[in-house]
C-alpha cells in the first residue's frame, strides 16, 4: 500500500452560542488533511487554532511531495521526514500543526487497513474517557455566565472550565488595565461558583494572555473558589514563571496545548512547572508525538491531560493509554466538527464512549466540506 495522494482542505466555519435567549455568532478555522492511497483507502487529519490557509499551503505545496509513494502504515518514518522537511532547526509553529494533521490521518487510515480503532492500537487502556466541558467565553457577562454553567451541569457535566485573562497583553493599550481585567475575572469565577455549588469541579484558563505578575494576583485572588487547575496562566508557558507561580499557589498549573516540541515538555517536566501536561494531538504533532509526550509524563508521575479542544480526535490518545485521563469537550469546536463530521459521539453524564469503528470511527461529510470550503478564509482572524 503507497500514498497516492495528500490533500489539504482549509475551512473557516461559522458557529453560534446560544445562552439565555442571546446568540453570539462566531467562527473558528481547522484544516483537514486526506490521504489517499493506491488500494483507495483514504485517512482524514486535522488541525486548527492557526490559520488555516497557511496550512493547507503548507501540506499541499511542500509536505505532500515527500509522501506521495510512501508506505502510511510506517508513521514513525513519515513524522521522522516531516519533522526534518519543516522543522529543521527546531522551530515548531505552523510546522507542527501541518504535522498533527498528517499524522491523524496516517493513524486513521492505519486504523482502518487494520480494521482497529485508533484507541485500540495505542493500547486499549479504556473504552471511554471523562469530559470537561469548556463553556465560559468572554462574551458572556457574568448572569449569562452562571447561566450556561447551570445549563452544562443540567446536562450531566460535572467538570467545567472557563476562560479568564481574555487576551489582557495582547489589548493592554486599548486601553485595558490589567487589574481591572482580573477584577472582573474575580467577579465571574465567583458567580459561576455560586451557581453550580462546590460539587462541580472549575478549571480556569488564561490562553497564556497574562503576565507573572497579574497572574499571581489573580491566582491567589480565587483561591477561596476551590479551582481544579489554572491552565496556562502566562504568556508563552514561560516555564521560570510557571515554576514561581506554582510555588506560590495552591491551585494546580496545567500547560502546553499549544506547544509543538517534546523537548517543551520535557523542560516543564524537569522544572516542576505544571501540575497536569496537555498536548493537543491536533496541534502538538499528532497521535506519534503525543505518545512520546504521554510517556514523559508517565515517568515523571505527572498527570497527562487534553487542553485545547478537539475531543474526537483527542479522546483516542487518553483512552488507548493507562496514563490517559481528562478530554476537553469544547463547545464552540465540537459544533464546528459537527458540522463537518458524521457520527460522532456524544458524551452522557460527563463520559464520551470510543466507537468500535476502524480509525478515528468519523468521516467528513463531503457534500457539507465543499460547501464549507467555498466560504472566506479567516485572514487572521479563525481562532474565535
Amino acid at each position: 500500500m503507497k500514498i497516492s495522494r495528500v490533500n489539504a482542505t482549509p475551512l473557516n466555519l461559522p458557529v453560534s452560542v446560544t445562552i439565555s435567549g442571546r446568540t453570539k455568532t462566531t467562527s473558528l478555522s481547522v484544516c483537514l488533511v486526506d490521504i489517499e492511497t493506491d488500494t483507495g483507502l483514504v485517512g482524514t487529519g486535522m488541525t486548527a487554532i492557526t490559520e488555516e490557509e497557511v496550512i493547507g499551503a503548507i501540506v499541499n505545496d511542500i509536505a505532500a511531495h515527500a509522501l506521495i509513494g510512501a508506505d502510511p502504515l510506517r508513521h514513525e518514518q513519515l513524522w521522522e521526514r516531516l519533522y526534518w522537511l519543516l522543522t529543521p532547526r527546531g522551530q515548531s509553529g505552523y510546522a507542527s500543526h501541518a504535522i498533527a494533521a498528517i499524522d491523524l490521518a496516517l493513524w486513521d487510515l492505519k486504523g482502518k487497513a487494520l480494521g482497529q480503532p485508533c484507541w485500540r492500537l495505542m493500547g486499549g487502556a479504556r473504552a471511554e474517557v471523562p469530559v470537561y466541558a469548556t463553556f465560559g467565553f468572554a462574551f458572556f457577562d457574568r448572569d449569562e455566565l452562571a447561566a450556561a454553567a447551570r445549563s452544562w451541569v443540567d446536562r450531566g457535566f460535572k467538570r467545567l472550565k472557563m476562560t479568564v485573562g481574555h487576551h489582557g497583553l495582547q489589548r493592554r493599550d486599548e486601553p485595558r488595565p490589567l487589574d481591572t481585567l482580573i477584577t472582573e475575572d474575580v467577579a465571574r469565577i465567583r458567580a459561576v461558583r455560586e451557581a453550580v455549588g462546590r460539587d462541580v469541579q472549575l478549571y480556569i484558563d488564561a490562553n497564556c494572555s497574562l503576565d507573572y505578575f497579574h497572574a499571581h494576583a489573580l491566582a491567589k485572588r480565587v483561591e477561596p473558589f476551590d479551582i481544579t487547575f489554572f491552565e496556562e496562566p502566562v504568556s508563552q508557558n514561560d516555564i521560570p514563571n510557571l515554576v514561581k507561580l506554582r510555588q506560590s499557589t495552591s491551585i494546580p498549573l496545567a500547560g502546553g496545548q499549544n506547544e509543538g516540541l517534546a523537548s517543551r515538555f520535557r523542560d516543564m517536566l524537569v522544572a516542576q512547572a505544571v501540575d497536569v501536561v496537555q498536548p493537543n494531538a491536533c496541534i502538538s504533532g499528532g497521535y506519534t508525538q503525543c505518545l512520546r509526550i504521554a510517556g514523559m509524563a508517565a515517568a515523571f508521575n505527572t498527570r497527562f491531560a487534553n487542553g485545547g479542544a478537539w475531543p474526537h480526535h483527542n479522546m483516542h490518545l487518553h483512552a488507548g493509554l493507562a496514563n490517559g485521563s481528562l478530554v476537553e469537550y469544547h463547545s464552540v469546536a465540537v459544533e464546528c466538527c459537527k458540522q463537518v463530521f458524521d457520527d460522532l459521539p456524544e458524551p452522557t453524564a460527563g463520559m464520551l464512549t470510543l466507537p468500535d469503528t476502524p480509525g478515528l470511527g468519523f468521516n467528513p461529510n463531503r457534500e457539507r466540506v465543499k460547501e464549507l470550503a467555498r466560504r472566506p478564509g479567516s485572514r487572521g482572524v479563525g481562532k474565535a
